[in-house]
């Protein structure tokens, strides 16, 4: 049942924004760019791109209404997490990806979003809300688009103009008629720095992500007891994600600001530790250092293994350069 307008459009951002999110949209119920979006999707599957992740076969991903059937809006917003701190050099550290540097983003993302749905819900009998924060069968990126947040770059990331992509998504689907948002337009032009920076050739073509190449995908979700020896050598250090295309974006270079919210500041343990003692960390002391960390998806076994793989590249490296 479509909802009579209890609450505008204005207000509605409005309340997105005194909770602390820095950009919000509305992306309206349409067939026809669910029909294009339908396709997309089901293409990349049929590539086998997803890798592993079954999850992104859930067919509730290729129709909004089978998460809300009464949905008529879907309330955006972005998240800004970037914070000006660089990635350790040498070979003795490791990586790790800065959406994971901080407090677990679902935390963050759910309680204001819990907050935002519950508000809501009060503005008048009847209004349904749901809400998602990469926790459901939801297309994020193609949503933020459509409700003007930001555009979906070449590498799969969703760009904003004020922050690059350095920003979690989240959602509020609801069954109020508000207004919508124009889309955004794409600004990647003829820029090609991510596909050529990838050192895996994970990005097959602009906008086309292959997770079966993808040093993020291999760190974080690949649960096989070794990860894959063509892999290995293009490691570079990373244990928990890459940030590679995103760092040699244009958009990223120039507009990324600091975020505002304190609980994305890095625990001291993230920035820049040794390899040495992520190859013999005890199941303790993981779940000492992790604790309300979105890098506890990388369990104690798979962060050993990313390092001691880390560890076989460059002494294979140091091995080949004696030889010379």
């Amino acid at each position: 049942m479509m909802m009579k307008i209890a609450v505008t459009s204005s207000e509605v951002k409005q309340k997105a924004q005194s909770l602390g999110f820095h950009k919000v949209g509305l992306a309206p119920v349409n067939s026809d760019l669910d029909s294009s979006t339908r396709q997309h999707l089901k293409t990349w599957l049929a590539l086998g791109y997803q890798a592993d992740m079954t999850w992104m076969e859930n067919p509730k991903r290729l129709d909004i209404r089978a998460c809300m059937p009464e949905v008529q809006s879907i309330i955006c917003v972005a998240l800004n997490y970037y914070t000006p701190h660089q990635h350790p050099e040498g070979k003795d550290y490791a990586k790790i990806s800065r959406y994971g540097w901080g407090r677990d983003y679902h935390k963050v993302m759910h309680q204001k979003l819990k907050a935002l749905a519950n508000w809501l819900s009060e503005q008048g009998e009847g209004i349904q809300a749901r809400y998602y924060a990469d926790t459901g069968p939801v297309q994020d990126k193609v949503l933020a688009q459509r409700a003007g947040i930001g555009w979906i770059a070449k590498n799969g990331n969703v760009i904003t103009r004020e922050y690059g992509s350095w920003v979690f998504l989240g959602e509020v689907l609801t069954n109020l008629a508000l207004t919508p948002d124009a889309p955004h337009t794409e600004h990647c032009g003829s820029c090609t720095r991510c596909l050529d920076a990838c050192p895996t050739g994970a990005i097959t073509k602009p906008f086309v992500v292959d997770a079966n190449r993808c040093i993020a995908y291999h760190t974080i979700e690949n649960r096989n007891p070794e990860l894959p020896s063509s892999l290995v050598p293009y490691l570079n250090g990373w244990v928990a994600g890459c940030d590679i295309c995103q760092d040699v974006c244009p958009w990223n270079q120039r507009f990324a600001q600091p975020t505002n919210v304190p609980e994305f500041e890095p625990y001291p343990g993230n920035l820049a530790p040794k390899l040495t003692e992520l190859a013999t960390l005890s199941d303790g002391e993981w779940d000492r250092c992790f604790r309300a960390s979105a890098l506890r998806r990388i369990k104690p076994e798979m962060l050993r293994r990313n390092a001691r793989a880390n560890q076989l590249a460059s002494e294979s490296k140091s091995s080949s350069i004696d030889t010379l």
